[in-house]
């Protein structure tokens, strides 16, 4: 018997894939959130930047909140599905702003070449739910009850 389904998806290995997607995502998360808005512009500066570009200043914070702690819960592979659609319009929001500064990341300003494809591996999470060895939480998990037995079983 074929571990490889109709579609060609290899069902032994796909959380594997789906792990190593996620983590990945969890991490770059954390590094843009943490290591680049923090601790390298620092709350103000990125407050100040998100101003520069006509948002208001609280928005920087939300987004820094959604990397940091998007890229946490990626890691660990709690909510997956749900992180991942939440960081969407964040990536969409990066895209679309550095989508005139044409399609190189290395174009004065960065180009949108990373973060359209961000969006994308974001989508792919999305639909490949949480893989191997994430956190569950049983009584937020649909289908099942808060001591985690399935309703339908």
């Amino acid at each position: 018997m074929s571990n490889t389904a109709a579609n060609g998806i290899d069902s032994r290995t796909a959380p594997y894939a789906a792990l190593v997607l996620r983590v990945g995502l969890g991490l770059l998360f954390l590094a843009h959130g943490l290591l680049l808005k923090v601790l390298t512009f620092g709350f103000a500066g990125t407050v100040g930047f998100f101003e520069s570009l006509g948002y208001p200043g609280f928005f920087a914070y939300l987004v820094i909140l959604g990397e940091i702690g998007g890229g946490l819960l990626l890691i660990a592979g709690a909510y997956t599905r749900w992180i991942s659609l939440a960081l969407l319009p964040i990536m969409i929001g990066a895209t679309l702003q550095h989508v005139g500064n044409g399609w190189l990341f290395t174009a004065p300003n960065g180009g949108w070449e990373f973060p359209a494809f961000w969006t994308a591996l974001l989508a792919v999470q999305a639909l490949l739910g949480d893989g191997a060895f994430a956190v569950k939480v049983p009584a937020l998990t649909a289908g099942s009850t808060a001591a985690g037995r399935s309703q339908t079983a």
